[in-house]
């Protein structure tokens, strides 16, 4: 009895001698790093606090924390809005290039950074089985610049659902005209602000301006619409803060050229979050006959 007893003892200090060699090892191994997806995780440009890239997509791109709504692409935001199956419009019309420097470098670029090839998508698509054409800018293209091929592509986008008897929504993302193509650039604000002029006269425009709409588009057709709609906090206006304080010689106010500033002196309708924005376009559609 006693030498088994021994015998089990033995067992037992062997055993506890070679656990504390093995943990000896993995005190003293070295530690390798895990490694950890660049886009597992994405920095919220509002208020900078982490989250997770699969619940901000999930949330429309909007910030659970701070409720700071992302910048979308155009397809992006075209797969928020409308229903499935839409069919694109006008992608033949092409630029004509200018005799700018590195113009037609940038552009290749933006094409090959974004997929797209133009600042904006033009669609005929449908929202809570409500047909509507739909024009989209983007901000990933050259800031969503409004040079003479987005300014032809709006034209004939109004011109179409003047003929078609649909209604129109824009949604506007811009940093204004693009400087590479000069004046030309500036003769698209008034080319749409005329096609908007005869489409009003018998169907329903809605703009729904997103951060930042700016320069020569809110100039135009972003302030044209029957309904304006914004995104909160989007940066709406014509010219910069800093450059209106310099002119006026006057110190604004931090909120300044913000939706909710806007929407308070009456320069907006309405201020709508982005989960809600597909279901408040269908009930305005309703409202106005469109079914």
């Amino acid at each position: 009895m006693e030498n088994s007893f021994n015998k089990r003892k033995q067992e037992i200090l062997e055993f506890n001698t070679a656990m504390e060699e093995l943990n000896l090892r993995k005190k003293y191994a070295p530690q390798v790093p895990k490694e950890i997806p660049d886009d597992l995780i994405v920095k919220c440009p509002g208020c900078a606090r982490l989250i997770l890239k699969d619940n901000y997509i999930l949330d429309h791109k909007v910030c659970p924390y701070c409720n700071h709504h992302g910048r979308l692409t155009s397809k992006e935001r075209i797969i928020d809005v409308l229903d499935l199956g839409y069919e694109e419009l006008f992608t033949t019309i092409k630029e004509n290039y200018l005799d700018f420097p590195d113009y037609e470098n940038k552009l290749e670029k933006a094409k090959k950074d974004t997929g797209e090839d133009e600042s904006v998508m033009c669609v005929l698509g449908k929202i809570n089985g409500i047909s509507v054409c739909v024009g989209v800018m983007d901000s990933f293209f050259m800031m969503g610049s409004m040079g003479s091929v987005c300014g032809e592509r709006i034209t004939k986008l109004i011109e179409y659902a003047t003929e078609k008897n649909l209604p129109l929504i824009l949604f506007t993302t811009s940093g204004g005209a693009r400087m590479q193509e000069g004046v030309i650039s500036l003769f698209q604000m008034a080319k749409t602000s005329q096609a908007l002029a005869r489409f009003k006269e018998k169907g329903l425009y809605i703009a729904v301006l997103t951060d930042p709409t700016t320069g020569g588009v809110s100039a135009s057709f972003a302030s044209l619409a029957d309904i304006t709609i914004a995104e909160p906090n989007a940066l709406i206006g014509f010219a910069g803060k800093r450059v209106i304080e310099r002119t006026i010689k006057e110190t604004l106010p931090k909120e300044f050229q913000t939706a909710e500033f806007l929407l308070e002196k009456g320069y907006l309708d309405m201020i709508s979050d982005r989960k809600d924005l597909k279901n408040t376009l269908s009930t305005l559609l309703k409202l106005h006959n469109y079914k």
